[in-house]
């Protein structure tokens, strides 16, 4: 079993969390569990579409509200299993985890190959302490969604390293991680690539009530600033006192090294020169995106919306690991050709193999489900629900939470269900007195809280693969159950901390309120 404890006084929830467990270890193989997915959706899409299901909602064209139908696809009928096969290619090399993940481990294996993140992270041991090791990791995973999903490459296997450079159980770190990364990715202390997203679909959606009506980017920044700091203290809580107990201590393959006390000269030479690079590298960046005519920025001059740098950010996160990783491999000896770097680089990418063949069956079943229309038919309808429920204040606002952590679990894009679920909740909201900026804000808690525990969730089967290095006995239901007590903290802090702001009725951003 992947999590252990030798304490026989198990607690209600430590049992509950136990059960879990045992019941995702007797689950199949992730990749043969995605096939029995697949073929359960396409048997659904069956029934379904024979009795007829649909739903109809307002959506956005070309910025225009347009009344529309959606229907369950049956996959089962004779153009449904041509399209299975026929797109089986594309659905896998247009899953968007696998290329983020294979560029980025492009230079992310290159600074692992040549001693740079061994390095770093000696360093980080040597500088850090022990007491503040856990809100480090989880801070940073929540930052990273400023790089959109990169942290999910990055900082995740990061997290286990550094905790395994502590001594400490590298699943915790793994956890720890991912709880930031995910748990917390609408939060930060910077704007970040997914507020300009969510702040256009809202506006369009306030327009159909209020003609004109503006949504900015920045209208959720107090608020999200404030959640970086309690989903980081929630997820360092959670993982000293939940996770990393119940995990006990690690015995696999991959131990603690020696000599971790001080820094050789050879490493302190190269973390110079990979230093020296990075801040090279990063000026030559900020060179291309800061003048109004940046190179990076996009035709109209934006930065964050539909700009080079931002459809750019995982090569320029892999450059980023790649640059410097070279020039600490020539200080210390270990590069001393382009051989070399290509033969780091085939080395790393060979350690992705597993997630290669995960990733195939995973972008079938995904691909399966959106054909299907379920994820779009289930979400209305939970939408149409809480609007037919009559709550109005802080009731129907923890019911929105509700849904939406719901809806979730099945549409894993946080645009793709707010383009979805913001015109038929911001006009409602807005007719109630409540702002579209606040509405929106509390769409973010539920679909960010339980990202971490759905399989749908594009990057899910990345983290077992992950996983699966330190224990490979790792599944998706014993992943779900160490994220479980995240998911639950998040939702209940968070929700916690949104009816204190509202009682309180503090500004949610630089000129948004709660009400109109």
């Amino acid at each position: 079993m992947l999590l252990k404890n030798n304490n026989n006084r198990r607690g209600l929830f430590n049992r509950f969390l136990d059960f879990v467990e045992r019941a995702g270890n007797k689950l199949p193989h992730p990749v043969t569990l995605f096939i029995i997915l697949a073929l359960l959706v396409i048997v659904i899409s069956a029934i379904a579409a024979s009795a007829g299901v649909q739903v109809s909602y307002e959506r956005f064209k070309d910025g225009q509200p347009e009344m529309v139908t959606v229907t369950a696809v049956n996959l089962l009928t004779v153009q449904g299993i041509r399209q299975i096969f026929s797109e089986a290619v594309k659905n896998f090399t247009s899953f968007a985890p696998l290329g983020t993940v294979l560029v980025a481990m492009l230079g992310v294996g290159v600074a692992e190959g040549t001693g740079l993140i061994q390095a770093s992270l000696k360093k980080l041991v040597l500088s850090t302490p022990r007491q503040l090791v856990t809100f480090v990791v989880v801070f940073a995973g929540v930052m990273s969604n400023i790089a959109s999903d990169a942290g999910y490459v990055v900082l995740v296997p990061l997290g286990a390293l550094v905790f395994l450079s502590f001594d400490r159980h590298p699943l915790a770190g793994l956890a720890a991680a991912f709880a930031g990364v995910s748990g917390g990715f609408s939060a930060n202390l910077l704007v970040s690539t997914l507020d300009p997203l969510l702040a256009g679909i809202s506006q369009e959606a306030a327009r159909m009530f209020q003609p004109g009506y503006v949504v900015n980017p920045t209208d959720n920044y107090y608020f999200m600033a404030a959640s970086t700091i309690l989903i980081s203290l929630l997820g360092t809580w959670v993982t000293e006192r939940i996770v990393e107990p119940r995990l006990g201590i690690y015995e696999g393959e991959f131990q603690h090294e020696e000599g971790l006390t001080t820094l050789t000269p050879e490493e302190s030479k190269g973390l110079k020169w990979a230093g020296i690079t990075l801040l090279i590298y990063v000026a030559a960046i900020l060179a291309m995106v800061v003048p109004p005519n940046g190179l990076l920025r996009s035709e109209t001059g934006e930065v964050l919306k539909n700009s080079a740098f931002i459809n750019g950010l995982v090569p320029i996160i892999a450059f980023g690991f790649m640059l410097p990783g070279i020039a600490y491999g020539m200080a210390v000896g270990s590069v001393k050709s382009d051989k070399d770097v290509a033969s780091i680089m085939s080395k790393g990418m060979s350690t992705m193999g597993g997630y290669i063949v995960l990733a195939f069956f995973a972008a079938q079943f995904v691909s399966y489900f959106s054909w299907s229309n379920l994820g779009i038919i289930l979400a209305v309808k939970g939408a149409n629900f809480l609007k037919a429920a009559g709550m109005t204040g802080i009731p129907l606002m923890i019911g929105f939470i509700l849904v939406s952590a719901f809806i979730n679990l099945f549409i894993g894009s946080a645009s793709a269900k707010w383009a979805i679920m913001a015109p038929v909740f911001v006009p409602m909201f807005m007719a109630l007195g409540y702002s579209p900026a606040f509405t929106q804000l509390v769409y973010r808690i539920g679909d960010s809280s339980t990202n971490i525990i759905t399989p749908l969730m594009s990057y899910f089967a990345v983290i077992v693969a992950f996983a699966q290095k330190y224990d490979k006995n790792v599944g998706i239901g014993t992943l779900i159950s160490a994220m479980l007590p995240y998911s639950i903290m998040f939702l209940v802090g968070w929700t916690i901390l949104m009816v204190i702001w509202f009682i309180l009725g503090l500004p949610i951003g630089p000129g948004a309120y709660i009400t109109l």
